[in-house]
């Protein structure tokens, strides 16, 4: 099961596509669901839950709690709006790629991959964009 939760005046315009190619990613992956609830914030939000949470006083995109035990995933997933507007500012794509990206890359976080090192980053990006191409959203 996949939630998403607002937090913000933002929402998702196709919660049940983008609900559909989450799930898709990860049986692709070889992994089962269990639940992830997605809570679309402000940077406020998640500055406090990267402060108390992870001892980062940082702003960030995404921060992720994985439950998962072996190859079934649970978690929750939190995602600065605010950061995803700048960030595809920054990167010079748009609001939509960039916040489908980030709803992606933490799913791929739980289905074990990491970046952290150069190599890691390479191949966590390349999934990225394997799964990106496979969105279909009307």
């Amino acid at each position: 099961m996949i939630n998403f939760n607002y937090e913000t005046g933002f929402q998702l315009s196709s919660e049940a596509q983008i609900s559909n190619w989450i799930s898709d990613t990860i049986s692709s992956e070889n992994f089962k669901i269990e639940e992830i609830n997605y809570v679309f914030c402000d940077d406020e939000y998640l500055h406090k839950l990267n402060v108390e949470f992870l001892n980062h006083d940082t702003l960030t995109d995404i921060i992720s709690f994985d439950y998962s035990i072996g190859k079934i995933i649970q978690g929750d997933i939190f995602i600065s709006i605010e950061r995803v507007v700048d960030n595809a500012k920054d990167f010079g794509v748009s609001f939509e790629e960039e916040l489908h990206r980030v709803i992606i890359h933490g799913v791929l976080h739980y289905c074990g991959y990491k970046d952290k090192t150069e190599d890691d980053a390479k191949l966590m990006r390349s999934k990225e964009n394997h799964y990106l191409s496979e969105l279909n959203i009307d």
